[in-house]
């Protein structure tokens, strides 16, 4: 497993963006899959884009397509979620997580950050 800490939350007005950071622990990273969920209150944690290791295939919720765009840096053992136009809709904790192939589902993930509050005012 690696370890994982997030970063660059924080408050934006809507229309406005954000850059996560989630760096990882570990040797092993690039062999990772890395995705990013977030959950919102009373809600459940819900996927939002993942990479594979290399870097050359992404995927995306419906609802961030063409908004977010997820990426990975091997050499500094970290992954990004640049966030543009953000929505009130997009508030909640971001997570980053690390598993071993692509999935849209969280037990598929065996390692998680702590997460990072994003909040977007109308």
């Amino acid at each position: 497993q690696v370890q994982l800490v997030e970063s660059g939350g924080g408050l934006v007005q809507a229309g406005g963006s954000l850059r996560l950071s989630c760096a990882a622990s570990g040797r092993t990273f690039s062999r990772y899959a890395m995705a990013w969920f977030r959950q919102a209150p009373g809600k459940e944690r819900e996927f939002v884009a993942s990479i594979i290791w290399s870097g050359r295939s992404t995927y995306y919720a419906d609802s961030v397509k063409g908004r977010f765009t997820i990426s990975r840096d091997n050499a500094k053992n970290t992954v990004y979620l640049q966030m543009n136009t953000l929505k009130p809709e997009d508030t909640a904790v971001y997570y980053c997580a690390a598993g071993s192939g692509l999935s849209y589902y969280p037990f598929e993930y065996n390692s998680w950050g702590q997460g990072t509050q994003v909040t977007v005012s109308s």
